[in-house]
């Protein structure tokens, strides 16, 4: 199965040692060796860079670790193909435009009985390759998209509508098969986690792992420049298929979702969200500070 790994940080961060360790998961030390991507999200854009190689033999991919790109948000995606070819148009994460923003969805999982569904013709997002996990994504688009029409410039809508959407289309999804997966909105990262293949072969939960840090860093630090006049505070949420350092990641349940914005975790913790669960939580969702 493929792997996923995001992070959503209060102040810009970079990702240069988690993706050396991810891409080591690229063909170097596992069997995905079908492509890789990864997203820098910049506001309401993204810079995404794919191939359709491993991600250990990359250039393209040491280059991004030494460049040491940063950014508020991001997420990527290393494979090992099951549905669709190895090409670039199959190759993770996938984009598409809605309400002025860039959405990037990434799928850990099979879902064959997606492929036997045909998309309308006249359906706004289409798919480019016949990879099951951009059906996944298009599928999601089609249901979130009327929250995004008639909104002004900027705005967003209510958090606690986005996963209540979420959480009804994740729900279906695990009906087909398993689905992991990161989707994000340019305003914050969508995390539903459901079962994956383990080392032992079994199909179980956990299939994804969160890990919170909080720390206070020098102005200086952060921007690399100027007087420190004062510290700041930094909050980073990270997700992955599999922990990435020896810290103590926290298993996501089986039909979990949770929401990270400024790297700091909205949802109801340890539990299967469902959208009658989201419709008493507050409006924001519920708020746990990274380190608690």
């Amino acid at each position: 199965m493929c792997e996923l790994f995001a992070m959503s940080s209060r102040v810009p961060a970079t990702l240069s040692f988690s993706l050396e360790r991810l891409a080591r998961h690229g063909g170097a030390e596992g069997p995905h060796r079908d492509g890789w991507g990864v997203a820098f999200y910049e506001g309401p854009d993204c810079l995404l860079l794919r191939e359709p190689r491993p991600a250990s033999e990359s250039s393209l991919m040491q280059f991004t670790e030494r460049r040491g790109l940063r950014s508020c948000m991001a997420l990527s995606h290393i494979r090992l193909a099951t549905f669709g070819d190895c090409a670039l148009r199959n190759t993770q994460p996938f984009e598409r435009e809605l309400g002025g923003r860039v959405h990037v969805f990434a799928h850990n999982g099979d879902l064959p009985d997606l492929l036997n569904a045909a998309r309308p013709a006249d359906a706004r997002f289409q798919v480019i390759g016949d990879s099951d996990s951009e059906l996944a994504f298009t599928g999601l688009l089609d249901r979130i998209a009327p929250l995004w029409s008639g909104l002004s410039a900027d705005a967003v809508p209510p958090l606690a509508e986005r996963m209540s959407v979420i959480a009804d289309y994740a729900q279906t999804l695990r009906q087909l098969g398993t689905a992991n997966f990161i989707y994000a909105d340019a305003d914050a990262l969508f995390v539903h986690a459901d079962r994956r293949t383990q080392a032992d072969g079994c199909i179980r939960a956990p299939g994804l792992y969160l890990l919170q840090r909080c720390c206070w860093r020098s102005a200086a630090e952060l921007e690399d420049a100027g007087v420190t006049l004062s510290t700041v505070r930094q909050d980073v949420a990270l997700v992955a298929s599999v922990p990435l350092t020896d810290e103590l990641w926290e298993p996501l349940a089986e039909g979990q979702l949770i929401a990270l914005s400024k790297g700091l975790c909205h949802g109801v913790d340890g539990k299967p969200t469902t959208p009658e669960q989201l419709a008493g939580e507050p409006e924001s969702g519920r708020l746990r500070q990274a380190g608690s």
